[in-house]
């Protein structure tokens, strides 16, 4: 066996120069796991981000379409009405049609607003990885310790 291998047979005895304790390598899956949450962490905040930026795109389209159905309809009404009477039409109707043309610009510029929102998706990638995580997490079986090593982290030597 070469020098500095771990002998499996050899139980109780201290680590060799180069191998890490049963400590050190505790520690070490700890600081693993512990990055594997943040980053997980890392990847769900970027995912959220994305879809609250098209959620946003969503709401000001909306908000344009209100602003454009409430406060533009008072004040170009009149004039279009107006401009559709010189041309021959009564005045009714005139008003009739301009009111018309802005409830479909409004619908347009909902349906925009429809699209933008059902393009935000669920965090698929996190979603996942948090699975995997938890599917090796699951079928991680430690093995047991034996009665000196269990002595030995105590604190009692035999």
């Amino acid at each position: 066996m070469p020098a500095g291998a771990a002998d499996p047979s050899s139980i109780g005895r201290a680590p060799y120069e180069g191998e890490r304790s049963v400590g050190q390598l505790f520690a070490e899956a700890t600081a693993d796991l512990s990055a594997l949450v943040h980053d997980e962490i890392a990847l769900a905040k970027a995912e959220i981000r994305q879809d609250v930026k098209r959620g946003v795109s969503g709401g000001v389209s909306l908000t344009v379409a209100g602003v454009v159905a409430l406060a533009a309809v008072p004040m170009l009404s009149a004039a279009a009405a107006l401009g559709l009477h010189a041309l021959g039409i009564t005045l009714g109707w005139s008003f009739l049609i301009v009111a018309g043309a802005y409830l479909l610009l409004a619908a347009v510029l909902g349906l925009l607003a429809l699209r933008s929102f059902k393009k935000i998706e669920p965090p698929r990638r996190t979603i996942e990885g948090a699975q995997a995580t938890a599917d090796v997490l699951k079928n991680a079986r430690p093995r047991p310790a034996t009665q000196e090593e269990i002595d030995r982290g105590l604190g009692r030597r035999p």
